[in-house]
């Protein structure tokens, strides 16, 4: 899930891709937000030991609507075992949801790995079949902020079940080589989902085409840009690898651009 998102003007209008929908803000929208994000920054202090609970107060509705989504799909792999992958880590947020339902819904299932592929600093490559918007760079983090995502997700772990045995990862580099060594390292990885955040054409590609074998019936392939105008490049990847009359894909009512299949249906 994306955080922060490159701004390009569209026909003279100012678009984001946002939480896997391309949206128009008005002046209006972005006051509204800037009074929101201040009024957070004033509470913050002084929530105290619940201030996790109580920052919700500013939660907006695309972000609560975002888990929503994600719960709704780890529901689907319940009884599909594996591990669960990630392509397009960014800031972090939907790895860290994806195991706070694994702490809540399956504490004891050591065997769910939740497995986090990321560049960290943004693109590593655009093709032409991206169509022009993305640009090399777009939705980096910070300088070693791999670091400071595996401290936050080791104190959520600590929080849960079976907290002394590590059950996530994060993989830094261009999935398109990092995944190789993935397989050739994990043999017994069967992907019960894997969820494709990348955007972009050739990382799409090459990652989903090495994880083929080791999908099985019931195991959720999940998009976060297809059916995208302006990254046409995952949906291009999908039609290359899968073809689009072969897998029977879905969305969900509360997100535009998000769209996921069970291989094998």
């Amino acid at each position: 899930m994306k955080d922060t998102y490159p701004q390009k003007d569209i026909n003279q209008q100012t678009y984001k891709i946002q939480n896997g929908e391309l949206s128009s803000r008005t002046e209006h929208d972005m006051l509204l937000d800037t009074r929101l994000l201040s009024l957070s920054r004033e509470l913050l202090p002084q929530y105290g030991g619940n201030w996790n609970f109580h920052n919700m107060v500013t939660l907006k509705q695309k972000a609560l609507s975002r888990i929503i989504y994600y719960h709704e799909l780890y529901q689907k792999i319940l009884d599909v075992p594996g591990v669960i992958c990630e392509f397009g880590v960014q800031w972090g947020a939907s790895l860290a949801l994806l195991q706070n339902f694994r702490g809540m819904y399956e504490p004891h299932n050591v065997s769910r790995t939740i497995f986090g592929f990321d560049t960290f600093e943004g693109f590593s490559t655009v093709d032409s079949k991206d169509g022009g918007f993305a640009e090399i760079g777009d939705y980096s983090s910070l300088p070693n902020y791999e670091d400071t995502l595996d401290e936050i997700l080791s104190i959520h772990e600590g929080l849960h079940a079976i907290n002394h045995i590590k059950k996530f990862e994060l993989i830094k580099g261009d999935a398109s080589r990092t995944i190789d060594a993935w397989l050739e390292n994990n043999p017994h990885a069967i992907v019960s989902m894997a969820i494709f955040d990348m955007d972009v054409y050739k990382p799409t590609k090459d990652v989903l085409e090495k994880i083929m074998p080791r999908l099985v019936k019931g195991s959720l392939l999940v998009f976060d840009e297809l059916n995208c105008p302006q990254l046409p490049g995952e949906t291009i990847a999908v039609q290359e690898v899968l073809g689009l009359n072969n897998i029977k894909l879905k969305r969900h009512p509360l997100q535009s651009y998000c769209a996921w299949g069970v291989f094998g249906e």
